[in-house]
């Protein structure tokens, strides 16, 4: 097994579908919608990916400025390689890539909310999110003074 690891080389839609159905993260992603996917794809400005061969085994999927933030949006590692370093890996270039003073944030499943920690994450209960469908504004106005 010789994995090796790229920045921003090309991935196709199928092999990022087939991917996050071969990780846990499959479960939790709309791989049935393939324009979503498509998009999701198409429209990250960071992406490691992690080789055994020319079969693709892992990807950190990232949106960012390179400079405050980088949203780490998939982290995903196929069932047969998990467990042997890589999504850290995956992680250690994301962060290389980027400016000393930016951060990376993610959302992680709840069970996975002990790895991240022992890596050296810290927990952010200041996350917010907006569901599909919702729009801004859709809950009743607050009238100041009432």
């Amino acid at each position: 097994m010789a994995i090796h690891f790229a920045v921003n080389h090309p991935i196709t839609t199928d092999q990022f579908i087939n991917l996050l159905m071969d990780s846990s993260l499959g479960e939790r992603r709309p791989i049935h919608d393939r324009d979503c996917m498509e998009g999701a794809v198409a429209n990250s400005n960071l992406i490691v990916s992690a080789w055994d061969d020319s079969r693709i085994i892992g990807i950190a999927r990232s949106i960012t400025d390179f400079h405050y933030a980088c949203y780490l949006s998939d982290l995903a590692v196929h069932r047969r390689y998990q467990k042997l370093g890589i999504g850290k890996r995956l992680q250690s270039l994301t962060q290389e890539q980027l400016g000393a003073r930016c951060k990376l944030i993610l959302i992680a499943a709840p069970e996975a909310n002990s790895y991240y920690r022992h890596i050296g994450y810290q927990h952010n209960n200041r996350c917010w999110t907006l569901e599909p469908g919702v729009s801004i504004g859709s809950t009743p106005a607050i009238t100041p003074g009432a």
